[in-house]
C-alpha cells in the first residue's frame, strides 16, 4: 500500500508539472484573462488550450496584455514559443505606463525575438527608455551565444522556458535552464516595482504563445 501511495504520488507530481514547484503562485488561471487588461496598440489576445496567445497583422503599435497587480522582488517562471517565425515579442516586468488611459508602456523587457540574424531571446531590453541592456547591441559573440543553446539552434516552435529573479537592482534571466542576464542597475532608471506585460510587437504579423506564468514573491 505504501509503495502504491509513493508511485501514485510521483505520478501526480509529474503531471502538474511547474503546480507542484513549492511557494509559486499562477498568474494566468489559465481559462479567462482575470487580473489583466489589454493597453496599446491594435494587437489581440485570446485563450486557447490553456494559453495565451497573442497575435496581430499590421500592428500599428506595440500592444500590451499587462497585470494589473504590481510586483517588488520574485522569482518569475514561464514558457513561450512562436507560432510566426516573422514576429517579435517580449515579456514586460517591473513595467510602467505613462499617464492617461492608454499611457505608453515602458520598462524592463524579456526580449522575445526568433529573427535568423539577431536572436536575442532572454536578452534585457529597456522599452521605450534605454534600449538595450545586456547584451549591448552589435555584439556578434552575445549574439550568437543567444541563437544557440548547447551548440544546437534554439527552435522558436517549440516551447522555451524562461525564468527572470529581481531582486533589488539585480536582474538575472535564464533561457532553458542557461543564464543570459547578469545585471545590476545603477542608473537613475532603476525601477524597483511594477506589473508584468506580454507583448505584440508592432509589425506586419505577430504570433507568439505564453503558458505556465508563474511566481513567487521574494
Amino acid at each position: 500500500m505504501k509503495l502504491q501511495s509513493t508511485i501514485a504520488a510521483l505520478f501526480l507530481t509529474l503531471n502538474l508539472g511547474y503546480a507542484a514547484e513549492p511557494g509559486f503562485t499562477d498568474l494566468f488561471n489559465g481559462k479567462d484573462l482575470t487580473g489583466w487588461k489589454k493597453v496599446n496598440g491594435n494587437g489581440e489576445y485570446r485563450i486557447e488550450d490553456g494559453q495565451i496567445v497573442g497575435f496581430g497583422e499590421n500592428v500599428k503599435s506595440n500592444t500590451f496584455l499587462r497585470t494589473e497587480k504590481t510586483y517588488k522582488d520574485f522569482d518569475f517562471r514561464f514558457e513561450m514559443k512562436f507560432d510566426d517565425l516573422s514576429g517579435n515579442s517580449g515579456m514586460m516586468f517591473r513595467g510602467l505606463q505613462k499617464d492617461g488611459q492608454d499611457g505608453r508602456v515602458y520598462g524592463y523587457q524579456c526580449e522575445h525575438d526568433n529573427g535568423k540574424a539577431r536572436a536575442w531571446t532572454a536578452g534585457l531590453y529597456d522599452e521605450a527608455r534605454r534600449g538595450w541592456l545586456q547584451p549591448k547591441s552589435g555584439d556578434k559573440a552575445a549574439e550568437a551565444a543567444f541563437t544557440k543553446q548547447g551548440g544546437k539552434l534554439i527552435k522558436w516552435e517549440d516551447w522555451n522556458e524562461i525564468r527572470i529573479v529581481c531582486e533589488g537592482k539585480h536582474i538575472r534571466i535564464w533561457l532553458n535552464g542557461k543564464e543570459r542576464v547578469d545585471y545590476t542597475d545603477e542608473a537613475k532608471e532603476f525601477t524597483p516595482e511594477g506589473f508584468f506585460a506580454l507583448q505584440v510587437h508592432s509589425g506586419k504579423s505577430c504570433k507568439v504563445r505564453w503558458r505556465n506564468l508563474r511566481i513567487k514573491e521574494l
